[in-house]
């Protein structure tokens, strides 16, 4: 048996298809994949996402200290604001991806993926030993429900909350919560972030006010003919969106610049990692590829120009909105121009196919 979110048993009563997932139960469909896929694109549907990581930053060195642990500049962020950024290794290469938060001038909150929590943990305390500040695993006490899709500002307008805006939050504090442990004060935090390419929020609540927020959700959801969604349908909706997923698209042997998201290095001082990236010199980066028809590229299969032989497919899914398939791969730069033809090894046929920004769908 492995770990659980709060919301397992909710789950069950979904008569949801559960299963391991980095040690965690997880439900990886309801229904069909296709249905819940197409419910977020064309109304709104709900995930458990409560099994990534939490963890809290606080004290007078906060922002200092984080300037130092991401490529990515915190001094610009405006309290109330969010960021994507990755954790560097001394090589410049992503240990993981996350999304900061910036509660206040001395709190911040960060939530990391579920199979790398413990290492982020333990590499942020290694590097804290400088800096006056407090580090605070509290993945245990907190849950995570993300709300996606256009139709979910409707059902947020008809529980009374407000849409941040993307990669803002703000707290709702109401006494049907309990304390919440990343702002220290009663309520939720709701936050104009996902892992669809879709307007949405996501909520992250005490673990034991979870099942009643699903609850309520699951009826609005009704209402409108959106469906609660598992792992499956998150896959390919990020997949869509040219969107990473940690331990699948890249681990510790790829950089930022590699993995199209350049974006995030702003942080014009010191950071780990930062000489490493100035270095490196890889001649690949990532891509997306619109594949001829339905035949699906699994990750390791090869990208080929012709005769000769120009990256490596990481993920692939058959994409509900193109009615296609489609891959995502690390290719030669001199080949990642849109629109480039190219051509992918699949069960020792080779399928044509066209290069095209991770941003697959737009």
């Amino acid at each position: 048996m492995g770990k659980r979110t709060p919301l397992y048993d909710e789950h069950l009563k979904l008569n949801a298809t559960m299963v391991d997932f980095h040690g965690w139960d997880m439900p990886m469909q309801y229904g069909k994949i296709l249905d819940e896929h197409m419910a977020v694109r064309e109304k709104a549907g709900i995930f458990d996402v409560s099994h990534m990581g939490d963890i809290i930053i606080t004290g007078k060195d906060s922002e200092k200290f984080l300037n130092f642990m991401f490529p990515t500049d915190v001094s610009a962020l405006k309290e109330g604001t969010a960021a994507y950024t990755a954790f560097l290794n001394d090589d410049g290469n992503i240990i993981d991806d996350t999304i900061l938060y910036r509660i206040s001038v001395e709190r911040y909150f960060i939530v990391p993926n579920a199979a790398t929590t413990d290492t982020v943990f333990e590499w942020m305390k290694k590097h804290s030993e400088n800096f006056n500040v407090h580090l605070e695993n509290v993945s245990d006490s907190i849950a995570c429900i993300a709300l996606q899709g256009k139709m979910s500002l409707d059902i947020l307008e008809e529980m009374s909350i407000k849409y941040p805006g993307e990669f803002k939050f703000y707290e709702v504090k109401s006494s049907d919560y309990a304390m919440n442990k990343i702002t220290g004060n009663h309520g939720m935090i709701v936050s104009g972030t996902g892992y669809t390419g879709e307007k949405g929020v996501e909520f992250l609540i005490p673990s034991e006010n979870a099942p009643a927020l699903w609850q309520k959700l699951i009826e609005s959801l009704r209402k409108i003919g959106g469906l609660p969604c598992g792992l499956g349908s998150r896959d390919t909706l990020r997949m869509e969106k040219g969107m990473l997923l940690s331990g699948t698209d890249f681990s510790s042997d790829r950089n930022p610049k590699e993995c199209s998201i350049s974006f995030i290095l702003t942080n014009k001082g010191k950071f780990i990692g930062k000489e490493g990236l100035e270095s490196s010199k890889s001649r690949e980066i990532f891509r997306g590829i619109k594949m001829d028809g339905k035949i699906i590229p699994r990750a390791g299969s090869t990208v080929f120009s012709g005769s000769r032989i120009i990256g490596k497919v990481t993920s692939g899914t058959l994409s509900p909105v193109l009615g296609r398939a489609i891959a995502l791969a690390f290719i030669d730069r001199d080949y990642s121009k849109a629109g480039t033809e190219v051509e992918v090894l699949v069960r020792d046929r080779k399928i044509n196919g066209e290069v095209s920004r991770p941003r697959i769908v737009p």
